[in-house]
């Protein structure tokens, strides 16, 4: 799939990076629809871009898996055949396992906790180490937290989900945190998914409240558990390749802007999880807040396993935990 879209994206680095050598033109693919708040977070982007800019600097924006799926994109970043995309830390985490901690369950207190890990030293030594994969990292936007969906079976405690086949993202702490759960972590492609459910090739899902709604999963999902396992954001990355090629100034003001589209995406997403709770419970889905220590008592193990697994992925879980109010 990556293939046959170099030929397009190379003519573009080498032809479409100017206009008349007075415009610097960065290509920004993505995944989601354009009702999306991240979608709309990276409009505002661009449009900051182009004004701190006075239109010397121009971000096009291609929704819907135009250029390519998440990990393909994230594939052509690294080569600098596109310049900005954004990613699930889940998927990234499968580049650079450092970016497991933000799939450890319940590790973030609300979302208070969250935003105060992202907007602080933690947050960005975390987007610094992209640079590691010839990523750099720009800012991150919220994606909530994760819950189970399923289609006839209610989740009130993990036994429910035994024997279930739960779709999950292609993240190895996913498919360990569902099995453990007891369900069966069954991977498959976002696209495909609804599909899937319909069929019944799975059995549920877990996402967060605007995903659930806006891909119309809740047509052929009648329970919503909010239980909140994790909390797992999107992170906006740019290619390596094209931040050392702008100046410091362009750095600065691609840095500003999309660091702004952090702050706005976050009371979008407020607003799209509010409305999406509403919708779906409006149009029948049984909306369960379960307790959540029987969860977290079930993925001690899980836990234990990611402090083990090397000092530097310790030492962060522990500085996220220092930054709890409780």
């Amino acid at each position: 799939m990556v293939k046959k879209f170099l030929p397009l994206l190379f003519a573009w680095m080498l032809f479409g990076c100017s206009e008349g050598n007075d415009v610097t033109v960065l290509k920004l693919g993505h995944g989601l629809d354009t009702s999306h708040p991240v979608h709309l977070a990276m409009e505002f982007m661009a449009e900051r871009t182009a004004e701190y800019s006075e239109g010397k600097m121009r971000i096009d924006v291609y929704p819907s898996q135009q250029l390519g799926t998440e990990r393909e994109l994230l594939e052509l970043l690294q080569i600098g055949s596109v310049d900005i995309t954004k990613v699930s830390s889940s998927v990234i985490e499968g580049f650079d396992p450092i970016y497991k901690v933000f799939s450890v369950p319940f590790l973030f207190e609300d979302e208070d906790h969250r935003y105060r890990v992202w907007d602080g030293a933690v947050g960005r030594e975390l987007l610094d180490a992209g640079e590691r994969i010839r990523l750099m990292g720009l800012t991150y936007y919220d994606a909530g937290t994760r819950s189970f969906y399923t289609k006839d079976r209610a989740i009130h405690h993990p036994d429910d989900l035994t024997g279930l086949r739960i779709r999950v993202q292609e993240s190895p702490a996913a498919i360990q945190m569902v099995n453990l759960l007891g369900g069966n972590a069954t991977p498959i492609s976002w696209g495909e998914l609804y599909t899937a459910l319909q069929q019944g090739i799975v059995e549920g899902a877990e996402n967060n409240p605007p995903s659930f709604h806006l891909s119309g999963h809740y047509e052929v999902s009648g329970y919503y558990s909010l239980n909140e396992h994790t909390a797992v954001p999107d992170i906006l990355f740019a290619s390596l390749n094209t931040w050392e090629r702008l100046n410091e100034e362009e750095q600065a003001i691609l840095l500003r802007a999309a660091e702004e589209s952090g702050i706005y995406q976050r009371d979008l997403w407020r607003e799209a999880t509010e409305r999406a709770l509403e919708e779906v419970q409006n149009a029948g889905v049984e909306i369960i807040y379960p307790d959540k220590a029987p969860f977290l008592e079930r993925l001690q193990p899980l836990y234990d396993q990611y402090k083990n697994e090397s000092e530097e992925l310790k030492q962060f879980i522990e500085r996220i935990q220092d930054l709890a109010d409780g």
